[in-house]
């Protein structure tokens, strides 16, 4: 899932490309550009294979990859089951009995 190769491939590119810009541009500025890009370059590399990665979800549905994208069921929020009547809701309290004990429900 993971290639190493291209990976190497893009940390060295970007390695090259930093070290041209501080050849290139007077210090501070090249710094921070070489800086700028040695961060860009692999958060690009995991936001390519995070997209490779939708497909991965539960039965079909397109939500996968990231930390909480696997189990997420669509909705993407998270709502509450009132522990007194049992009532969903959204909110801090039961809209029904006013109770905030409550548990989350994902």
């Amino acid at each position: 899932m993971f290639n190493y190769k291209t990976y190497l491939i893009f940390l060295f590119a970007s390695l090259a490309v930093s070290i041209g810009l501080q050849m290139i541009l007077p210090f501070p500025y090249g710094l921070g550009a070489a800086l700028a890009i040695f961060i860009a370059f692999p958060l690009l590399l995991r936001r390519r294979y995070m997209s490779r990665m939708r497909g991965y979800g539960d039965s079909g549905t397109g939500t996968g990859g990231g930390f909480f994208g696997m189990n997420s069921s669509g909705g993407g929020s998270v709502r509450y089951v009132c522990l007194v009547c049992n009532n969903k809701h959204k909110g801090g309290t039961c809209p029904r009995c006013g109770s905030k004990m409550q548990r989350a429900d994902f």
